[in-house]
């Protein structure tokens, strides 16, 4: 059976749709791939979940487990494709239901203990995925930023087996809530300077036209002297 679970990859600001196919295939036991353009940490997630899944008390199925990140031609890049590439296979595994995932994308960091670790990118994922209709399964450290979305839906589970549990009806977790708005750290004002009116009209209008405020003196070529020879 293969296992379905949307996630996305990031080009820029912007998140990009992700479809994380797990499936369970022959010989030999154990083997664990991921295709689909993935970088370093991506190829590294195998690694993550094994051992994530080894420290809730699971163990990987006893046949290969081939993941595919489509489209495969979109370079897949960061640890948040650990938790998607999880909850696909824990679907095929039967540990959830085959339906579960469906309406949900998921993003987050696993560790070797199944905690899921903050990433980088939760609330543009959220605002993509709440576009595609879909809701978002992020880490519990990113759901108050991911609820700046608006109304997406959300899910912030703070370990693997939280989000089983919750799955499987033995745990309901609540949306997370928009954190506060952090005050910016004060920058230097030019109101603050006293005196120097010609300087800092000049600061003002090199700002106000995108000037620079350093000009190089200009290199003087001055050709090679030879003396004439003598006849």
């Amino acid at each position: 059976m293969v296992a379905r679970v949307v996630t996305v990859a990031f080009d820029g600001v912007d998140a990009r749709r992700v479809d994380v196919e797990v499936q369970q295939v022959g010989s030999p036991a154990g083997a664990f791939a991921i295709v689909g353009l993935p970088d370093k940490a991506v190829a590294e997630s195998r690694e993550r979940v094994r051992g994530a899944f080894a420290g809730i008390g699971l163990a990987l199925p006893a046949k290969k487990v081939i993941a595919n990140l489509a489209p495969a031609d979109l370079p897949k890049e960061g640890s948040h494709f650990d938790l998607p590439i999880a909850l696909a296979l824990l679907a095929s595994m039967g540990v959830i239901g085959p339906d579960a995932l469906d309406g949900w994308a998921a993003v987050g960091e696993l560790g070797l203990d199944g905690q899921i670790a903050a990433v980088g990118g939760a609330l543009p994922a959220a605002m993509a995925v709440n576009a595609m209709g879909l809701g978002l399964i992020c880490p519990e450290a990113n759901g108050p930023e991911a609820a700046w979305a608006g109304e997406a839906r959300l899910l912030a589970p703070r370990s693997l087996i939280g989000l089983i549990n919750h799955f499987r009806g033995t745990q309901v977790l609540r949306p997370p809530q928009p954190g506060p708005v952090l005050e910016g750290r004060a920058v230097p004002d030019l109101r603050e300077v006293k005196g120097q009116e010609g300087a800092k009209r000049a600061l003002e209008i090199a700002a106000a036209g995108g000037h620079n405020l350093f000009e190089p003196e200009p290199i003087v070529m001055v050709p090679a002297w030879s003396p004439r020879r003598s006849s």
